[in-house]
């Protein structure tokens, strides 16, 4: 499912980069409490969201959304 797919990549993406979720979120202007949901696959990102997560991640939204499709073939 591609939403358990995404939050699979951010985890492994943030874990590479040895941030927690509280930095990430933080680096997002975003909650913890929602990155936690999104790599759990509980929610859905904005397009906004995307962008935001690839900036702090260090990877362009095109690559971010390119890993995601990767992992779901």
């Amino acid at each position: 499912m591609i939403i358990s797919t995404f939050g699979k990549v951010i985890r492994e993406l943030r874990e590479e980069k040895k941030l927690s979720q509280e930095k990430l979120a933080e680096l997002c202007d975003l909650d913890r409490t929602y990155i936690s949901l999104l790599e759990r696959g509980l929610r859905q990102p904005t397009i906004t969201t995307i962008f935001k997560l690839g900036k702090a991640l260090g990877i362009s939204p095109s690559k971010l959304v390119e890993q995601v499709e990767d992992k779901e073939q």
